[in-house]
């Protein structure tokens, strides 16, 4: 009998961290020959200069954030890759109480519609503009997230500028619920549980969804440092089989309960159990009483989560173009479709039969209900995958989608 290859990985106590955890925890790994350490930390930034400087082979990491990493727009540079996504979904938009009542005064309804949220939320900026008063204060987990590009992506939609008509400031996932509750923001977006804890202590009212904004859009993926890809094809390939696994256990609804006491202990999440359900169940708590069911909320394995779409790593980039972080230039923009490797994924999967896309992108926006795709091996199900305001992402024609962005 071999050793078992160690592989040490970092995560940040986060629901969508489960695919990475179940792995180590439920024996996926250990079935695979590897023996996955797993490190909890406490903000991404950690996250990010532990990989870079070699504390962790790989980690739970922002869609993002491998991109910003490569680009050279962190404080250490250090190429990271992306052969594995660890879900689609499970972010909300989480405001305070005092900002939710401001919205419900011109019209938001607690149902989630983006679009009612976002044309109340502008209403509030400009009444609270008008009386000079200070504006809106946002977090998001980190300036190269998912969170920071969806919201600043609603508000500029809705006829808000991020940069101008309010405050985003970053703030750790673990900290927004207290810092909602002390006053200190007025409004985050976060992955759950924290917006599921902020409802439950009756300081936030869930105002709207990743799943909605964006549906089956990308969120967080395995951040591998390249070098050790490199210098360790053979147990890179095995962990993607174990996540493979334990993605697929996670997304089985026999095993909610298991999963989530899992992720309620204190290594994990600290959170109850009750808190980590809306995650797995799309039944959300948006608080005041009101409640609503999420269509495909967060989906570790179903509808090719996992699979790491160049398409999803190209729209990341635009977004950094469009908000300043980058200039667009072939370099860059090379640099960003190299970032995430199907073809890792493809390789390591292909022995185990399974449904692998017959393209390495995909036209985001297009699919407006659920849809069965070309694929090697067994079926595959896609969407749908609409943006909110009916735009359109297509990878092939970035010069014009760049030049069709606004600033807000």
């Amino acid at each position: 009998m071999s050793m078992a290859h160690e592989i040490t990985a970092g995560f940040m106590p986060l629901f969508d961290s489960a695919v990475l955890v179940a792995a180590g925890e439920m024996g996926f790994a250990a079935r695979e020959g590897i023996e996955l350490k797993l490190h909890r930390e406490t903000s991404w930034a950690n996250i990010r200069d532990r990989i870079a400087i070699g504390h962790f082979d790989v980690a739970h990491m922002l869609g993002p954030m491998p991109l910003a990493c490569s680009l050279g727009l962190t404080p250490i540079a250090s190429e990271t890759i992306v052969p594995f996504s660890l879900g689609l979904g499970g972010n909300c938009v989480t405001v305070s109480n005092a900002v939710w009542d401001g919205m419900a005064a011109h019209g938001a309804l607690p149902d989630l519609d983006p679009t009612r949220a976002g044309t109340s939320l502008g209403a509030l900026v400009r009444e609270r503009a008008a009386g000079g008063r200070e504006p809106l204060r946002f977090a998001v987990v980190h300036p190269h997230s998912g969170h920071n590009y969806e919201l600043r992506y609603w508000l500029a939609a809705c006829g808000i500028d991020p940069d101008r008509d309010v405050e985003i400031v970053i703030v750790p996932p673990p900290f927004m619920a207290d810092a909602l509750s002390a006053g200190r923001i007025d409004g985050c977006c976060v992955g759950e549980p924290w917006n599921s804890a902020a409802v439950a202590a009756g300081t936030g009212r869930i105002v709207t969804v990743k799943a909605l904004l964006w549906r089956n859009s990308p969120e967080k993926v395995l951040g591998v440092r390249k070098t050790w890809a490199e210098e360790n094809p053979d147990p890179l390939a095995a962990l993607l089989r174990a996540l493979h696994h334990s993605a697929r256990w996670c997304q089985d609804p026999a095993n909610r309960n298991e999963l989530a006491a899992l992720m309620a202990r204190p290594a994990f999440l600290g959170q109850p159990e009750a808190i980590q359900m809306p995650m797995l169940t799309g039944q959300l708590q948006l608080g005041g009483g009101a409640e609503r069911r999420v269509e495909d909320f967060f989906l570790p394995f179903d509808k090719a989560a996992n699979f790491p779409w160049k398409s999803h790593a190209l729209w990341f980039y635009t977004q950094m173009v469009r908000w300043g972080q980058l200039r667009h230039t072939p370099q860059n923009l090379a640099i960003a479709r190299d970032c995430y490797r199907p073809d890792l994924y493809r390789s390591a999967l292909k022995p185990l039969g399974v449904a692998l896309p017959g393209a390495n992108a995909k036209v985001e926006g297009a699919l407006k209900v659920a849809t069965p795709v070309g694929s090697a091996g067994a079926s595959l199900m896609l969407g749908p995958d609409g943006f909110f305001d009916g735009q359109i992402f297509d990878p092939d024609r970035i010069d014009a989608y760049i030049a069709g962005q606004t600033h807000g």
